[in-house]
């Protein structure tokens, strides 16, 4: 079966965000569901996570994932890691043959790379961490390890974009309390409600730590059911739960 890969010019390393496509799982979790928090099965899980490292030529021990918990915690990975897998939100590492992963349904992956030192990084940010700080946390862990921020480079990838992010007043002020520019990443909705940018945001967050260059791949999860599963989504149309996909960068 064929997987989907998206890959960005930016990361001179082995990475992919993938899509649902290929894989085994069926049902609502049809595709390459990559999620060991969904309801769906176990080998299914854990065959569709085997085609993904096989495809980036890692061995399935060497794919790691951490349990995300919506903090700004940053994991150095030094070596595979069997269950409980670490609480955190990010990872760093400059040990080739280490496959990093991020697994999404509408928050953002962040995948890092600085080429020249060998370190590679992978984040997910949702609203709370890209508030935050989980951004700023992984460039200076991966400047630990020997990273220069300015020849770091990152990718934003698949996430739901501001036309799908419908958001109230209190979320709003949650970022106005942090800094009133922040308006700049909110269009007005209907009802009073109003819509964010969370990639633009974690574009804006990237480059305020002077990198050496930031993008997002342009693909909005909510809005293109065929490729990706979406958290959102899911709870409009009443589905019972729902697939991650999982974004993967390795040396």
């Amino acid at each position: 079966m064929t997987l989907e890969i998206i890959t960005s010019d930016a990361l001179k390393a082995r990475h992919g965000f993938f899509t649902r496509k290929g894989g085994v799982s069926s049902g609502i979790f049809a595709g390459l569901n990559c999620g060991p928090g969904s309801t769906d099965q176990d080998d299914v899980v854990s065959m569709n996570r085997h085609l993904v490292a096989d495809s980036l030529g890692v061995t399935d021990d060497d794919l790691l994932t951490v349990h995300q918990i919506h903090s700004l915690d940053v994991v150095t990975i030094t070596a595979p890691f069997s269950t409980p897998r670490p609480k955190a939100d990010a990872m760093v590492t400059r040990e080739a043959g280490l496959a990093l992963g991020i697994l999404t349904a509408d928050c953002a992956p962040i995948l890092f790379v600085d080429t020249k030192a060998g370190v590679i990084g992978a984040a997910h940010a949702g609203w709370k961490g890209a508030l935050n700080g989980v951004i700023h946390r992984v460039i200076q862990a991966m400047e630990e390890i020997g990273a220069d921020r300015q020849a770091i480079h990152a990718t934003v990838g698949p996430c739901i974009s501001q036309k799908s992010y419908e958001v109230g007043e209190e979320f709003l002020e949650d970022f106005i309390a942090e800094e009133m520019a922040f308006t700049t990443y909110f269009a007005q909705g209907e009802g009073g409600r109003y819509q964010f940018d969370l990639p633009r945001f974690c574009l804006h967050k990237l480059r305020a730590e002077q990198i050496g260059q930031a993008n997002w791949t342009g693909h909005c999860t909510y809005s293109d059911a065929n490729r990706f599963y979406s958290y959102r989504r899911m709870t409009h149309i009443g589905e019972a739960d729902y697939g991650r996909q999982i974004s993967v960068i390795t040396l």
